[in-house]
């Protein structure tokens, strides 16, 4: 599909993801839901980009002229947009953002009337309507039918109070003190009050969003910032959360990050210690390492592999009947608490097994030693078929013979290639990874 990406539309403010496009997008989006509309209302939120205010009032203005009633919340969690669309007996639920991308893009994330982001059968029928004139003129209201939008600024307690209902009630944060840093977005007001409330010691960093400061050198895209001052201040614990609060990457008491997959592993263990875990496992994605394999093999659990993307996670799970499952980078989805990656909710999770433990988190969540793992992103000039790219089969040939894994995928929002590998020695990791820079910038030019 031309328009949309991994996870939802994504792009540049004022060119993909442009005024007019989001207005287009806006229309499809409601003559789709018609048909399955049962309340009329679909809610937006947004995250704390300035190109927000452009993009939501295109929406609103789209979703009015084909008759839908918006509810409009501003800055709100990606997964705070997936509960409250369930919440208030909305049609669906549109999230603007560009996640953990720069300031100047922007993106569009939907949602069922079930939280549910949207397969892509339903967003190819979407943008199937986007790219029909006639099918957005014929389906403009007219007189009592058109739509109507109002704002609604209190419903972040209805969030606040979901996410703390996850955390076990016979624990507290009192004693802990944890640094949160919220990027500068979506997640500034909800995250610091919720550990507040929940006791901890908060030291907040990352929550002054200027319209242009998200995830810009903070954040979970630059860890390196809540590991210095997880020190500075002798925390137990870091929490970075990225632009749209929907992943979270986790710092010790040491200034060191606790590994996406380590994390996982542990948590669902716990969850199976105390008879949680539905389906005997858990679902990662392909990007995870070898070691999260071996290691939930040892405690008797399976792991299944879904391709990158959040969704695609949620989509396996739902399929083989789990709970629990997530991305090495951070999307962390216990579905009994949210039908998305929540970091919020992960990290209270991660803190409930800490507490419980009575264990630093640099012993906590280091259960297993790790395969090494390479991984480089590439700019290149344009996306040619894998299968289509000449003596691509010799070099991965090559990487199988030396006992690695590999995983070579193009960005689903930007022109890059995403190079993986992992293997027992690095050193042949380095010198293969060289290889296969060459090849692609060869390849791709």
């Amino acid at each position: 599909m031309e328009l949309f990406g991994t996870d939802g539309v994504r792009g540049k403010a004022g060119k993909k993801v442009s005024a007019v496009n989001a207005m287009r997008l806006a229309m499809a989006t409601g003559i789709y839901f018609r048909q399955l509309s049962k309340t009329n209302k679909i809610l937006v939120g947004k995250d704390t980009r300035r190109s927000g205010y452009m993009i939501e009032n295109a929406m609103v203005s789209g979703l009015t002229a084909v008759g839908f009633d918006v509810i409009q919340i501003g800055p709100m969690p990606t997964p705070a947009i997936a509960f409250l669309t369930e919440n208030m007996r909305c049609d669906a639920g549109i999230m603007i953002s560009a996640s953990h991308n720069p300031y100047y893009d922007n993106g569009i994330k939907f949602f069922d009337h079930q939280g549910n982001k949207l397969n892509r059968d339903k967003e190819e029928k979407i943008e199937a309507i986007f790219k029909d004139d006639k099918a957005l003129d014929s389906s403009q209201a007219i007189e009592k039918k058109i739509g109507k939008s109002k704002r609604i600024d209190d419903v972040i307690g209805r969030y606040i109070v979901h996410i703390k209902n996850s955390f076990p009630n016979e624990l507290s944060l009192a004693g802990k003190r944890v640094v949160i840093d919220c990027a500068n977005g979506a997640g500034y007001i909800v995250g610091p009050t919720i550990l507040q409330e929940l006791g901890a010691d908060v030291v907040v960093i990352g929550d002054e969003p200027n319209g242009f400061n998200i995830n810009e050198g903070c954040g979970a895209m630059h860890p390196e910032n809540i590991a210095k001052k997880v020190l500075d201040v002798r925390a137990d614990i870091g929490i970075a959360l990225d632009g749209d609060a929907d992943r979270v990457v986790m710092v010790d008491e040491t200034g060191e990050v606790i590994d996406g997959d380590k994390l996982m592993g542990v948590l669902a263990v716990h969850l199976k210690n105390q008879d949680l875990l539905r389906g005997n496992g858990m679902v990662a994605t392909v990007m995870s390492n070898q070691g999260l394999d071996e290691y939930l093999s040892s405690e008797n659990l399976t792991l299944l592999r879904a391709a990158v993307g959040d969704k695609n996670v949620v989509e396996m799970m739902q399929k083989n009947g789990m709970n629990f499952g997530g991305e090495q980078s951070g999307h962390i989805i216990f579905s009994d608490y949210a039908k998305t990656g929540d970091g919020l909710s992960s990290a209270l999770q991660a803190l409930a097994y800490l507490i419980k433990t009575g264990k630093k988190a640099s012993q906590a969540f280091n259960p297993y030693e790790s395969y090494p793992q390479l991984l480089v992103n590439l700019t290149i000039k344009e996306k040619k078929s894998l299968d289509s790219i000449e003596a691509l089969d010799v070099l991965q040939n090559k990487i199988k013979k030396l006992g690695m894994r590999y995983l070579f995928r193009y960005s689903g929002t930007e022109n890059k290639i995403r190079l993986l590998l992992e293997g027992k020695d690095e050193q042949k990791l380095h010198t293969i990874m060289q290889e296969c820079e060459t090849f692609f910038k060869k390849a791709l030019a």
